[in-house]
């Protein structure tokens, strides 16, 4: 495995950040790690980091013990903080410069990861003129630097604007070929699109740990949006089967939530026959990762 976390536990004062969190993630794999604000994400990456400890439990990066072992730790991790701390008077290729002495590393790296993270056209410029999104890239490319073999990334997509996002998730996808990949985000989308696994932290717990795919898959409820040509009461509507909760969103527009495998869409039609409406519009929406995420985590 090339993270094994084993009961960890953390505590700030009487609150608990982290209550006996286990997992393994496995090489290759890219998993998001996804929890409310202080749910204890960035508290356990900064554990695997080895910058914070543990009260309890212990953890195995890459096969090196977090707690005998934090240099070899350090050396197999590219971490990028979610307040990514950098020189700001120093320029970007100076920064990884120094940077790639500390990891003695050769100097074509450099160029190797100006260019896979896009900073092509900024690399003369010092890190305090940049824009948010180019110092999140500056970051990455720190953390890529020493071609670790476990990226931890807190908030890796922060400040950056649309083009940006989808070059930053290429990076990170591409990344993820040969490498372990931990990231933390509350862009739902980005998860979506990168990850092949979701941990969902509340509280300090873990509260699902699934393949992204079937997590989402395994919900059986649905969502139907219908309008119907005259108003109706909400008595009427409650007898259609299966279904579990239903929202008049406008006039005579309607959310309609069932739980059931089968297309709901035939009974919401055969219901408006028989009560003498017509039906405007008849959607469905399948339900996303954010709206998982919440019913998780309320």
């Amino acid at each position: 495995m090339s993270i094994e976390v084993k009961n960890i536990s953390k505590s700030y004062g009487n609150q608990k950040a982290l209550d006996s969190i286990s997992f393994t993630i496995k090489k290759g794999e890219i998993v998001g790690f996804l929890g409310p604000n202080g749910a204890g994400k960035s508290t356990l990456m900064k554990i695997l980091t080895t910058y914070l400890a543990a009260d309890e439990g212990n953890a195995l990066v890459n096969g090196q013990d977090i707690i005998t072992n934090p240099k070899a730790v350090q050396l197999s991790i590219g971490y990028l903080p979610e307040h990514n701390p950098l020189y700001l008077d120093l320029y970007v290729r100076e920064y990884l410069a120094f940077n790639a002495d500390v990891y003695k590393v050769s100097k074509n790296r450099i160029d190797e990861v100006i260019a896979l993270t896009g900073l092509n056209q900024e690399a003369h410029k010092k890190i305090g003129q940049l824009s948010k999104g180019y110092r999140q890239r500056v970051g990455l490319a720190n953390a890529l630097l020493h071609n670790p073999d476990v990226l931890i990334l807190d908030e890796p997509t922060t400040g950056l604007d649309p083009n940006q996002l989808l070059e930053i998730r290429n990076v990170i996808k591409n990344a993820g070929k040969d490498k372990t990949v931990f990231l933390s985000t509350h862009i739902m989308q980005e998860v979506e699109a990168i990850c092949d696994r979701v941990i969902i932290i509340d509280k300090g717990k873990i509260v699902a740990d699934k393949k992204l795919d079937y997590l989402i898959s395994e919900d059986k409820q649905q969502i139907i949006e219908v309008e119907f040509d005259y108003k109706i009461e909400e008595q009427a509507i409650a007898k259609i089967e299966n279904l579990v909760s239903f929202k008049n969103t406008h006039d005579m527009t309607w959310q309609l939530t069932f739980q059931s495998e089968k297309d709901m869409r035939p009974a919401v039609f055969d219901f408006a026959t028989a009560n003498g409406l017509k039906t405007l519009q008849l959607n469905q929406k399948n339900k996303n990762l954010e709206a998982i995420f919440r019913e998780i985590t309320k």
